[in-house]
């Protein structure tokens, strides 16, 4: 049996975990630059609020209807998630952390001493609560995919107070019934779209569709869902997950970037984050992409590129800032008011394994690297940066409405007066 453990519209619960007194009232959440919805709680769309909707055109409907509206506050709500997830972790011995506020457990080989599962479902959302006050729903399932749909049943349909547990073909099939076809694990809207004009509607039809037919007039992906929502295991999550052959970091400017000074600053700072996520999974950069352009929507739109190659690949933050102020001077424009910036380490390869030059030794610092890795590990990002990053960054992005990161910065500890 597995389990699927999913937070109820994560971002809005975590703003509300150190504010009480949001509890119960809507709630959204907007993305960069407090550009867009991208978070929306039941209160917020039972007040007519909708996601991915641009937060200027509603932000008067919003006031009119008591919305409360926030920056994205990502360092929280990856703490909050840490968290939650180690909570989790306790119930089963075998988790896969899916995404930010959804998990997978697996009890097998301990689903006999489990005397009642929506009991163990109901103790997981106890605990969560209890120790992260964030509010979470649980869906049991022999596959999968049943479990994503149990999860779905224990959220959208009532009478299951977020748990919900398919233990035999009765209650699958019910619930099969009430539950779309786009609400199907792995159905997007395009295939939901093509299966509806087949007249299968409901996860219940799909179900029904012959296997082999599922595989000849789709794919193997849509042949293994359909043997799952049968309780045919037929998915497993990856034990390892493959390494990224490129990382990015990019980022749209709060304020328009014209001097020299700020690109290199906002350049610098970008690769420092990329630079940090190879690391963490041990791979070395052999070629580096940098970019700066104005918006789209300018009178004169503009993409300027250059490409760095090393001749020792390197992972180190010192060396890529290093090759980042020789290369800029190439993007900059006197009369181009830059508003999004990125940088990509687009050529990757294994630190273990990587080849070597003869003529022209590693110059990268490691012990300095890991030094600096664990201390903004655990005292926060940019506790320790490189100096050609700055200190006021005036084209960061903008979060007018960010409320304070409670468990990451000492300032914003709550005060507790009694």
């Amino acid at each position: 049996m597995f389990a699927l453990v999913d937070a109820n519209s994560f971002y809005c619960s975590a703003e509300q975990v150190f504010r009480p007194d949001w509890r119960g009232k809507p709630v959204v959440v907007l993305s960069n630059n407090d550009g867009m919805i991208v978070a929306a709680n039941r209160q917020a769309k039972e007040a007519g609020i909708q996601k991915f909707v641009p937060y200027f055109q509603v932000k008067a409907l919003c006031a009119e209807r008591g919305v409360i509206a926030c920056s994205s506050n990502n360092e929280l709500y990856a703490d909050l998630s840490s968290k939650m997830m180690d909570i989790i972790g306790r119930f089963a011995p075998e988790q896969h952390v899916y995404s930010i506020d959804e998990t997978f457990l697996s009890f097998k080989n301990c689903y006999p001493a489990i005397k009642c599962l929506h009991t163990q479902g109901q103790l997981i959302r106890r605990a969560v609560w209890k120790e992260a006050r964030l509010p979470v729903c649980v869906g049991i399932a022999k596959t999968l995919t049943l479990a994503k749909l149990a999860n779905h049943a224990a959220k959208k349909i009532e009478g299951y107070k977020g748990v919900c547990v398919i233990d035999n073909d009765q209650d699958r099939i019910a619930i099969l019934k009430q539950l779309a076809v786009g609400d199907v694990w792995g159905i997007g809207r395009r295939l939901s779209t093509k299966l509806e004009l087949m007249n299968i509607r409901t996860a219940f039809d799909l179900a029904n569709m012959p296997a082999g037919l599922a595989r000849k007039q789709f794919s193997i992906e849509v042949e293994r869902t359909v043997r799952e929502l049968n309780g045919q295991v037929c998915k497993v999550w990856d034990e390892a997950r493959a390494d990224k052959k490129q990382i990015f970091s990019t980022r749209s400017m709060g304020e328009r970037i014209t001097d020299f000074e700020s690109l290199l600053q906002a350049l610098s700072k970008h690769v420092g984050i990329a630079a940090a996520k190879a690391r963490k999974q041990g791979s070395v950069c052999k070629t580096m992409l940098l970019f700066a352009t104005n918006s789209p929507h300018d009178e004169r739109p503009v993409n300027y590129k250059t490409v760095v190659h090393f001749l020792c690949p390197t992972n180190c933050t010192v060396e890529l800032t290093k090759a980042i102020c020789e290369a800029a001077p190439k993007l900059f424009r006197e009369d181009v008011r830059y508003y999004k910036i990125g940088v990509g380490l687009i050529d990757l390869a294994s630190e273990k394994h990587s080849q070597l030059d003869l003529f022209n030794p590693p110059t990268a610092k490691p012990a300095l690297m890991l030094t600096l890795d664990h201390i903004n590990q655990r005292y926060g990002s940019d506790t320790l940066f490189i100096a050609a990053q700055g200190i006021e960054h005036k084209w960061a992005m903008r979060r007018d409405l960010l409320t304070p990161q409670y468990t990451t910065k000492w300032r914003s500890v709550p005060r507790i007066k009694c």
